[in-house]
């Protein structure tokens, strides 16, 4: 019997070869898009959730009131690792981490490579195994480093590294006590080494002890048995009782919901990277779903045909539930078909979109596991499919069908016409989601960052460069290199201090307000091209006092209410900083938020980056090259590293210019599946009108009033889903921009727009076919007759 029903499986699927293509091609097509987004998915679930004690361990947070909002953070002081393991039994491990970036000179190799300095516990309360070396002793002394397999080939290319010798920023020499498999694209963590905290110690020349100072992160892992809930209740005052600071509470985040709950909202974990995974995840179910709609519509659109069929095995004796087995058997064989093209398809597409999504993903093809689940995806799709047409077709009645008065229904509303509209109601949704994420992006990239982007250059001071500041800055000006120089304490783009430690006459002291906190040593607003608004900039060369100078912004002026800021003392604890000058409001962080007061402080405070302004008269080639010599000439055993601002500041919009790509990826895949089944529709619809056709054409029909005939029925359903999909569309990218402080107002033209797009597409879909039976000769439609 099941050989029997594969015959007719069979002969069924060659007989009708057209149909049985645009059924695999469109779940081809939609099965390899959900595999696609499913294995973003499992990578993105599946975050640092490879490490055995997982359930264990947690991230240290901070939270506490700023200009009236409970905000909360993940960088603690660096003595709270300490506390953590003499004072709370319940802890068992405790590791900081924080950034390093060194020199790595190995004979005449040098690299700048970028690690992190962290605690011995590291290694055995992570699961980041090590080929080599052993994890409970590998930074036991402060000149121990452990590399990871890629660092270690870089450095040593085939050689055994254990034991080797690496000269660390041309002072100290670091013996390699182990090698780490590389890190797996899951993680939060990034670095290419790890050094022992006790050496960062070393050479910041004291432990810092400031429970005012939070620098760097904090990772605890918890004796087993013991509960979150438990030891928040007691190291929730952990700072308190150390220090003179009284409004910070302290809590453990799990790493169950590092990655995807890392959104805070008023001091509650409200979302994060879960919402993402949430949205993807239901597209991949809404693209399978328009590709076994594509099915089901085309199987019972040939439903007269296959009557006759169903009539004569009912008749013989076949049961309904025979025949519902052999129409789910031909689905589920049409699927297997698809599901093998659709890995190919994913296996040809991985490249891209990987490049994509910034991921590594990669088809396991040796996991039992994964053909397991291929299989079960293939089955379930291919009874999805053909569960409608197999109960649809089932259910003909053979007195009817072989008396020859069946016929296929042909109601307002039927359940083709809801399939169909279905489809294109997600398709318009895509559509109209895709353009506002354009816009909001396009929005957000206009906006005035206060500054000039444009030939500005940066450089981290790291070897000689501090000391040799002095001449480095003069010759890249003598040099013609550079129009402007200036040292700060972090790049233009980024925010890498704040504090609510300053006050000023009138502060109500009640209030708690965060600034960000940026060091130039002078030529900052020429440099960086901002606009003077009051005052001047800081130039402690021309007023030796301005080491003790400070610049606001708008925002700050705003917030401290200074009606005559110049001249206005703020005091930062005992040190009194006097305000020479007042900016224009810059985006030195998020673009999609508002500006947050600044303090720009003089020269007497610490520095970590030089930036330049590159001479619009020479070429940026002949720019480089010229302040690559000066660098080299002061610096001569580092690479000469650069970034250039603008570069930097576009890295900003780099989630949602991935969002809106794939938007506009799978806006466009499910277009192209739904009109795929429109166009079979329309190609069976005018084969069964052919005579009817024939029979207008010889009564003076046009061709042009024949295809309005065949496409209007098509569009009307097309009509009817974007008035479903427009309010649905709105709501969803109206909560989605309440994210966004500064956002795009909807517009009534993205709908027009989306209602274009969609109604040419189906025009020129449906309009092949209708306009092919159009032009047939009704000599040869009506010779039968």
């Amino acid at each position: 019997m099941f050989k029997n029903y594969l015959k007719v499986t069979w002969r069924n699927l060659l007989k009708n070869k057209g149909f049985t293509a645009i059924n695999i091609a469109g779940l081809a097509v939609g099965m390899a898009s959900a595999a696609l987004i499913l294995f973003w998915v499992q990578n993105e679930v599946s975050y640092d959730q490879f490490h055995e004690k997982k359930d264990r361990l947690y991230q240290m947070y901070n939270r506490s009131v700023f200009d009236g909002k409970l905000w909360c953070w993940g960088t603690t002081p660096k003595v709270m690792r300490s506390s953590l393991k003499q004072d709370y039994p319940q802890v068992e491990q405790v590791a900081r981490t924080t950034n390093a970036n060194f020199l790595f000179t190995i004979g005449d190799k040098h690299l700048t490579l970028a690690g992190n300095h962290t605690d011995p516990d590291f290694l055995t309360m992570f699961s980041f195994p090590l080929v080599k070396g052993n994890a409970k002793t590998a930074l036991n002394d402060m000149k121990n480093i452990v590399l990871t397999e890629k660092t270690a080939k870089k450095l040593f290319g085939d050689q055994d590294p254990m034991g080797k010798t690496i000269k660390i920023d041309s002072t100290d020499y670091f013996t390699v006590t182990a090698v780490m498999k590389d890190l797996p694209n899951n993680t939060r963590f990034d670095f290419e080494y790890l050094m022992p905290w006790s050496y960062l110690e070393k050479t910041d020349n004291y432990v810092d002890k400031n429970w005012g100072n939070n620098s760097v992160q904090t990772w605890a892992l918890l004796k087993p048995g013991v509960t979150e809930a438990a030891v928040n209740r007691q190291v929730k005052n952990i700072t308190r009782s150390h220090s003179d600071i009284k409004d910070i509470d302290v809590f453990m985040h799990p790493a169950t919901k590092w990655h995807l709950y890392s959104k805070f909202e008023n001091g509650k974990i409200v979302g994060g990277k879960i919402e993402a995974v949430r949205l993807f995840s239901i597209i991949a179910g809404f693209i399978l779903l328009i590709a076994c709609i594509n099915f089901m519509n085309l199987s019972t659109a040939r439903s007269e045909k296959r009557a006759k069929e169903v009539g004569i095995r009912k008749v013989v004796g076949a049961s309904k539930t025979s025949l519902i087995s052999q129409f789910l058997g031909e689905s589920i064989m049409i699927s297997l078909i698809a599901g093998v093209l659709a890995l190919v398809i994913v296996q040809v597409s991985l490249p891209g979109f990987n490049n994509l999504t910034d991921k590594k993903l990669f088809i396991p093809w040796e996991s039992t596991t994964f053909w397991l689940l291929c299989l079960s995806f293939i089955i379930f799709t291919g009874v999805l499919s053909g569960s409608y047409p197999a109960l649809y077709l089932s259910a003909f009645r053979p007195v009817k069908v072989l008396k020859g008065t069946f016929k296929a229904a042909n109601a307002a509303i039927s359940p083709r016409k809801v399939l169909v509209v279905t489809q294109f109601t997600f398709a318009i949704v895509l559509i109209i989601s895709t353009i506002i994420v354009r816009e909001q992006l396009e929005y957000a990239q206009n906006r005035d960052t206060g500054y000039k982007k444009n030939n500005l250059v940066y450089t981290f001071m790291s070897g000689n460069i501090g000391k040799n500041y002095a001449l480095i800055r003069n010759e890249l000006l003598t040099s013609g290199a550079a129009t402007a120089v200036s040292k700060t304490s972090a790049p233009m783009t980024e925010g890498w201090s704040d504090t609510w430690g300053f006050s000023w006459e009138g502060k109500n002291e009640n209030e708690k307000l965060d600034f960000n906190v940026y060091n130039t040593d002078g030529s900052f607003t020429k440099t960086m091209g901002l606009k003077v608004i009051e005052g001047r900039d800081i130039d402690a060369d021309k007023y030796p006092s301005d080491s003790l100078a400070i610049l606001l912004n708008e925002a700050s002026v705003k917030v401290m209410g200074f009606k005559q800021p110049i001249g206005q003392i703020v005091k930062n604890g005992d040190t009194k900083l006097t305000v020479v000058g007042v900016v224009k409001d810059f985006i030195l962080q998020s673009p999609y938020e508002p500006v947050r007061p600044m303090v720009i402080q003089g020269p007497k405070s610490w520095f970590n980056v030089i930036h330049y302004k590159l001479n619009e008269k020479n070429t940026t080639a002949a720019n480089l090259k010229l302040a690559e010599a000066v660098f080299k000439k002061f610096n001569s055993e580092y690479p000469f590293d650069y970034h250039f601002v603008d570069d930097e500041y576009a890295k900003k919009f780099k989630d949602e210019q991935r969002t809106g790509t794939l938007a506009s990826l799978f806006a466009g895949l499910t277009i192209f599946i739904s009109c795929l089944g429109l166009f079979g529709l329309a190609t069976y619809m005018a084969q069964n009108r052919i005579k009817e056709i024939g029979v207008r054409k010889v009564l003076g029909a046009s061709v042009m009033g024949v295809t309005s005939m065949l496409s209007k029925d098509f569009l009307k359903l097309v009509g009817f889903a974007f008035l479903i999909a427009t309010p649905l569309a709105w709501y969803f990218m109206h909560s989605w921009l309440q994210g966004y402080t500064y956002r795009v107002p909807i517009s009534i033209w993205v709908f027009v727009s989306a209602a274009l797009v969609t109604t040419i597409i189906s025009i020129v879909t449906v309009s092949f076919q209708a306009v092919k039976a159009a032009l047939t000769n009704p000599v040869k439609s009506l010779r039968s007759e």
